[in-house]
């Protein structure tokens, strides 16, 4: 999964591309968790480009879409918010699969 390396990059994917963000941390435990199957849902959605979020590199962009719990996936359609799944709580990959499918 591509990491997200600027808010010109945010602007420019989420304006040109159909889109999830996830949210995550190095630090994260929950993220780790959901790590081995991300692969495998990268494929079953591969309309969709999946980038990776530091959310201590970019804790601006996470106040300015209220992302306050990790991990966490937003995805973008046409410049326009799609779908959020943001919540502090560990996913399943049934319920990631789920959220991207519903956007």
């Amino acid at each position: 999964m591509e990491k997200l390396q600027s808010m010109e990059q945010f602007n420019q994917l989420k304006n040109e591309r159909d889109v999830v963000f996830m949210f995550s941390a190095d630090w994260c435990p929950d993220c780790r968790v959901i790590e081995p199957v991300l692969p495998q849902i990268m494929e079953k959605f591969n309309e969709y480009t999946f980038i990776y979020v530091d959310r201590d590199e970019f804790i601006d962009l996470c106040a300015e879409l209220s992302v306050f719990g990790i991990p966490s996936f937003v995805g973008f359609k046409n410049g326009e918010e799609a779908g959020r799944f943001v919540s502090k709580d560990r996913k399943t990959q049934e319920e990631i699969e789920a959220f991207v499918a519903s956007l």
